[in-house]
C-alpha cells in the first residue's frame, strides 16, 4: 500500500496487518478459471480523496464480481496525496515532473493492454471504472488524450469532476508544502532526501488546510498542465470532447452525510463555508454566471438550513458534475446516469442514508465489513444481496458490451437531455425521467468549476 496510508484514515479499512510501502506500484488481478474465450476486462482505481486507500483493501476482494460477471478483473495502486498529486514543476520546472499519479494509472492500463492475454482477458474490451477519487481519475483520463485507446468503456461513481485545478492552484500548494517542510525555495537536493514520513506528514498538513482556507477545493488532485490534461477535464467532457467511449456515471442521494459525520474540511457544509465557496468562485472566474444563494436555495424547497446546507454540498461536489458530464458526453457516446438510493436501517437511523461510498459493498458483493460494521446490525442484508444481484449484473454487462440491464428490473435508458431518464437503484430499480430538472433550474446549466 502506498505510504500516503502512514497517516491512516479510520474510514478507509485496509484490513489486518497492512504492508505500506514506498514500494507499493502493484496491481491485482483475478480472472476465471482459463478457456479458450477472452473475457472483459475490468480496471478498477480506488477511491480516498486522493490520499487514502488501497487497491488492496478487504472490501476490493474481486471474487464475488469476477465469479458472478465472468470477467477479468485489475485493481490498481497509484502513489497518493503529496508523493502523487504534488506538482513541484510550477515552481522548478527543470527539477520535478507533476501528475505522477495519473501516470501510474496509464501505466497500469498499457500494461493491461499488453499482458492481460495471458489472464484470458480481451485488451480489445477494458472498461475503467472507479468511484470518487477513482471517479475523478476516470473522468480525467476520459479527457486525457494520453489515454485514447486504452480503454473502451468507463465507469464513474461519485466522481469529483470538476476538482481539477490549473497551475497556478498547483503552485500555490507547493508553496505552502515547501513552507511546511522547512524549504522556501525548490531546491531539488533538499527535497530529494527527504524521508517518505516527512512527506506525508507535511502533505497531511496541507490537505487539511486547503480545504479550510478555499472552501470546495482539494490540495491534491489531478492538474491541468497543459501537457498531459491540456484542458480542465469537465469542460471537455460537458462540450462532449471527451473520448467516444460509453459512460456510466453517477451518485448517491446522501452524498454528503458522510463528511459531515467525519467533520471533514473537504466538503463545505455550513452556511458561512457555501457562501464563502461561491463568492471566491466569482472572484476567481468573474465572467462566470455563478448562481445567488436565493437561487440556489430554490433547488431545495421545503427543507431545513442544515438539509439544504448537505444538498449544496452533494450537488457542487457530485452530483452537478455528473450531470454536467452526461449531458456533454451523450453528445459523443452513449451514457447511462444513476443514482443510489438504497440505505440499510441502521443508515437510516444514523442520519447517514445512501451516503458517500455505500454502493461500494453491493458493487462489490462483499457485505461483511467486518466484527466493527454496523451496517447491517438492525437488519437488512436480505434485500442487500438482491441489489448486490443487480449492481453486478449491470455492471458487467455493460462491461461485455450488452446493454446494463438486470433480470425481472427495468432496462437502463441511455441518457439526453430530452428524456433526462435516471435509473435509481434502491429496493427496487426504477427510472425515473427529469429527476434532477429542480436541480438544475435552482443552480442553472452553467459548468461551475474553480480554475
Amino acid at each position: 500500500m502506498c505510504s500516503s496510508d502512514l497517516q491512516l484514515n479510520p474510514a478507509v479499512p485496509l484490513g489486518d496487518h497492512p504492508l505500506i510501502d514506498e514500494d507499493c506500484l502493484f496491481l491485482n488481478v483475478w480472472a476465471p478459471e482459463a478457456d479458450a474465450k477472452p473475457r472483459p476486462v475490468m480496471v478498477w482505481i480506488h477511491g480516498g480523496a486522493y490520499t487514502f486507500g488501497s487497491a488492496g483493501q478487504p472490501l476490493f476482494d474481486g471474487t464475488a464480481l469476477v465469479s458472478a460477471g465472468d470477467v477479468v478483473l485489475v485493481t490498481v495502486n497509484y502513489r497518493l496525496g503529496a508523493l502523487g498529486f504534488l506538482d513541484l514543476s510550477a515552481v522548478d520546472s527543470d527539477g520535478f515532473d507533476g501528475n505522477l499519479a495519473l501516470k501510474d494509472v496509464l501505466l497500469a492500463l498499457h500494461w493491461v493492454r499488453a499482458n492481460i492475454a495471458a489472464f484470458g482477458g480481451d485488451p480489445g474490451r477494458v472498461t475503467v471504472f472507479g468511484e470518487s477519487a477513482g471517479g475523478g481519475l476516470v473522468t480525467t483520463l476520459l479527457a486525457v488524450p494520453a489515454a485514447r485507446g486504452l480503454f473502451h468503456r468507463a465507469i464513474a461513481q461519485s466522481s469529483p469532476a470538476s476538482s481539477v485545478y490549473g497551475t497556478d492552484r498547483a503552485r500555490a500548494v507547493a508553496r505552502r508544502f515547501l513552507d511546511e517542510v522547512g524549504i522556501p525555495g525548490a531546491d531539488p537536493r533538499r527535497l530529494r532526501v527527504l524521508p517518505a514520513d516527512e512527506i506525508v506528514r507535511a502533505g497531511m498538513a496541507v490537505y487539511a488546510a486547503v480545504p479550510d482556507d478555499a472552501p470546495g477545493t482539494l490540495a491534491f488532485a489531478p492538474v491541468v498542465d497543459g501537457r498531459l490534461v491540456p484542458e480542465a477535464p469537465i469542460t471537455v467532457l460537458s462540450e462532449g470532447r471527451g473520448s467516444p467511449v460509453p459512460l456510466l456515471i453517477g451518485t448517491n442521494r446522501e452524498e454528503a452525510s458522510l463528511f459531515r459525520f467525519m467533520k471533514s474540511p473537504l466538503i463545505p457544509i455550513t452556511g458561512d463555508r457555501i457562501a464563502r465557496m461561491l463568492s471566491d468562485l466569482q472572484a476567481e472566474r468573474p465572467g462566470l454566471a455563478v448562481p445567488s444563494l436565493d437561487r440556489i436555495r430554490t433547488a431545495y424547497p421545503r427543507r431545513g438550513r442544515r438539509a439544504v446546507g448537505l444538498g449544496i454540498a452533494r450537488d457542487i461536489g457530485f452530483r452537478l458534475p455528473a450531470l454536467w458530464i452526461a449531458r456533454g458526453h451523450g453528445e459523443v457516446a452513449p451514457v447511462g446516469l444513476y443514482r443510489f438510493d438504497h440505505s440499510t436501517p441502521f443508515l437510516r437511523l444514523t442520519g447517514l442514508g445512501a451516503t458517500h461510498a455505500t454502493e461500494l459493498p453491493y458493487l462489490w458483493g462483499n457485505l461483511d465489513g467486518g466484527p466493527k460494521d454496523p451496517t447491517f446490525r438492525l437488519g437488512g442484508r436480505r434485500i442487500a444481496k438482491r441489489i448486490v444481484a443487480r449492481m453486478q449484473a449491470r455492471w458487467t454487462g455493460f462491461a461485455r458490451g450488452d446493454d446494463p440491464g438486470a433480470q425481472d428490473d427495468p432496462m437502463w435508458p441511455a441518457y439526453d437531455d430530452s428524456n433526462r431518464e435516471t435509473l435509481v437503484i434502491g429496493r427496487r430499480d426504477r427510472i425515473v425521467p427529469g429527476l434532477d430538472d429542480r436541480l438544475r433550474s435552482g443552480w442553472g446549466d452553467d459548468v461551475l468549476s474553480f480554475p
